[in-house]
């Protein structure tokens, strides 16, 4: 069982840059968008309003997208299909529709978690389980997987706070320098997804400090990946943790910001890797590493970002996953034809 260790305080923090202007040498493609000027104001709102008033506006928007027809929710129920085929047809879609309210939680928590002082937003912490596996006592380094599991951007905030750390990290077209300086604001390095960015993280590791890396997301490269198992369906996975790993013989662990009902805060979990993670065969170490992302969703499975395309790319001759109706017994009955189709013969 793990152990429930009261939130370590802060370390030394430095004061967000919040919406400054983006850093020189930011390419025109990060600069901004159009639609920029109303973010940013959108975010100042919601950084002033209490957390429980924001997670009720993002749980409206949230409802008002899993009611209405379209591929997000779509998506989300096959992924929810496939995840949790013993669920009947009204628990898979009630499920699907809480994980709608908690991704507009998500966002409309950001506000909040990007440009409030750093020590405030650390204060929301109430709990942390798994703690002692965030200490680094033998000087080795430690790589800390977060999938976009309930509140992400408050998992690397809190790591961050914990010692040196670099975080794996792809621009974005909109609001990057908000992101950045939210993300540095405890002392965090940002490393791009680029061979630069790879050498930042494995300098970090054998400096004995954390490297972060989102582990769930589809990699659009047609190298460093391997097709795994996730929720029994092939996934093309990233094999960049098994080769840092044994590259830096750094430990590996999952951590995730589990929201408490009632905006009462956040419970932080740390979860120990797989057996195998570090296997010098990439696919038994993307397994591992796709095992170690369901057990932190079996946790709050509402919190996942369902909606994501993980089954985008597929074995070659393998059908498609996100095609069919936008109906939800179109999408069920999907997911169930794809684990048919998947099954041992």
């Amino acid at each position: 069982m793990a152990s429930k260790d009261q939130a370590p305080g802060p370390a030394e923090v430095q004061p967000i840059a919040g919406l400054s202007p983006p850093p020189p040498g930011r390419t025109q493609a990060h600069a901004g968008t159009a639609d920029e000027p109303y973010l940013r104001a959108l975010l100042r709102l919601l950084a002033r309003v209490p957390l429980g008033v924001a997670h009720a506006l993002g749980a409206f928007v949230g409802w008002w997208i899993a009611h209405t027809p379209n591929r997000q929710r779509r998506n989300a129920l096959i992924n929810i299909a496939l995840y949790r085929p013993e669920l009947d047809t009204r628990a898979k879609i009630r499920l699907r529709n809480r994980s709608f309210a908690a991704f507009g939680r998500t966002y409309a928590e950001m506000g909040r978690l990007w440009l409030g002082p750093p020590e405030e937003v650390l204060g929301l912490i109430r709990e942390v389980r798994g703690g002692e596996l965030l200490r680094r006592d033998d000087g080795r380094g430690l790589i800390v997987l977060s999938p976009h599991l309930g509140a992400w951007e408050l998992a690397g905030l809190y790591l961050a706070a914990q010692g040196p750390t670099a975080i794996f990290y792809k621009p974005q077209k909109r609001l990057d320098d908000v992101i950045v300086a939210a993300r540095r604001r405890s002392g965090a390095t940002l490393a791009p997804i680029t061979a630069r960015g790879i050498r930042a993280l494995v300098d970090a590791l054998a400096a004995g400090g954390y490297a972060g890396i989102l582990p769930d997301q589809e990699p659009r490269a047609d190298k460093g990946a391997a097709f795994a198992p996730l929720f029994g369906v092939p996934a093309w996975t990233m094999v960049l943790v098994n080769r840092l790993a044994r590259k830096s013989g750094a430990r590996v662990i999952f951590m995730f910001a589990e929201r408490l009902a009632r905006a009462r805060g956040y419970r932080i979990h740390c979860l120990p890797a797989p057996d195998g993670i570090d296997s010098d065969d990439d696919v038994t170490a993307a397994a591992a590493l796709n095992l170690g992302i369901e057990r932190c969703i079996d946790v709050c499975p509402e919190q996942y970002l369902w909606a994501y395309r993980r089954f985008r790319r597929r074995p070659p001759g393998e059908p498609k996953v996100y095609v069919g109706g936008l109906g939800d017994y179109d999408a069920i009955e999907r997911a169930r034809r794809l684990r048919r189709a998947a099954a041992p013969t």
